[in-house]
């Protein structure tokens, strides 16, 4: 899993897909965090990913970096408490600008059931389990 993490933060940033009915969803996202041995990602309950997620929390994220991808396949789980919400606002302190543990939107999630896999056209799939 900390290879996993270390990759998207060195990636910069990576792309979130979900579902909205029938309807494939990408976007950039940019957080990544390893905390109390679980990997979140951070958004805002206001936008539509958060609605997504909350109708199914099937999720994948994919990132590119010096020519090798990762694909990471789970499903995301809220945690709701401001413990989770305050590490990773500390981790990402430029976030700061737009949320707060506190402020009622702000949303981390964690992956469960996650299957990551690492591929490059020079080497066989790697694939980590957590």
């Amino acid at each position: 899993m900390e290879r996993v993490c270390e990759f998207l933060k060195n990636a910069g940033t990576y792309y979130l897909a979900t579902v909205e009915g029938d309807q494939p969803r990408v976007r950039p996202f940019g957080t990544a965090l390893i905390f109390e041995g679980r990997l979140y990602i951070q958004t805002g309950k206001a936008k539509p990913v958060a609605q997504q997620l909350a109708a199914n929390p099937k999720a994948e994220i994919c990132a590119f970096r010096d020519g090798t991808w990762l694909r990471v396949a789970g499903e995301l789980v809220e945690d709701d408490r401001v413990e989770a919400r305050k590490a990773m606002l500390d981790a990402y302190p430029s976030l700061r600008a737009m949320y707060d543990e506190n402020d009622g939107n702000t949303q981390v999630l964690y992956f469960r059931h996650a299957v990551a896999t690492f591929s490059s056209f020079a080497a066989p799939a790697e694939t980590v389990e957590f």
